[in-house]
């Protein structure tokens, strides 16, 4: 059995994060290394089969170098001993307004479950004859959840950084012209994301 190969189209994705400083504004960040590797039965993303997400804690970027750095030490991500974070899609259902996506985070070797809003922007052939998806995702994660517990407190007595981060991806998918070719075994181990 075949499945769609579907990856990120870098020149079109964007994946970010944005936490509270000081409680009184937002910073944003975003990894600048990453993979996204969808399979589905189908172009119209009814029957998705697998999400995989990878981003390398070293790409990190909120465009502050001393910020970053101290984000990639043992405080935060520990890049060092820890050098990729992943989502693991399970389970995607239609909702009222798109989709709702059920997976499984891994941070610094800590893995929780996590739920992604997703809308389905919907599917083109490009000028170029490339089929594209797109989709814009959204949530909600605890940091300290995943071990990111570092934090001060500033003289007023306020936190130095929220630990509500929020989620958010533009996310273009190209269609690949190879197809997934599965295994009896693997179709029977296999989740069903419907």
């Amino acid at each position: 059995m075949a499945r769609i190969k579907w990856v990120a189209d870098p020149a079109h994705t964007e994946i970010q994060f944005k936490a509270r400083h000081l409680m009184i504004t937002t910073v944003t960040g975003h990894f600048k290394q990453y993979d996204i590797t969808v399979e589905t039965e189908a172009q119209d993303f009814t029957n998705v089969k697998k999400i995989l997400f990878t981003a390398d804690a070293d790409s990190i970027d909120t465009h502050n170098a001393q910020r970053d750095t101290h984000l990639k030490s043992p405080e935060f991500f520990d890049s060092a001993k820890y050098p990729q974070l992943k989502f693991e899609g399970r389970k995607m259902t239609k909702t009222k307004n798109g989709f709702e996506l059920s997976g499984d985070l891994t941070i610094r070797g800590i893995t929780k479950p996590l739920t992604l809003e997703v809308e389905f922007g919907g599917v083109i052939t490009d000028p170029w004859g490339q089929v594209r998806a797109g989709f814009t995702v959204d949530g909600i994660l605890h940091r300290k959840d995943f071990g990111l517990t570092w934090n001060a407190i500033t003289e007023a007595g306020h936190v130095v950084v929220s630990d509500e981060i929020k989620l958010h991806g533009e996310i273009q998918l190209i269609m690949q012209e190879e197809k997934v070719q599965l295994k009896k075994e693997e179709l029977l181990q296999e989740t069903e994301m419907t």
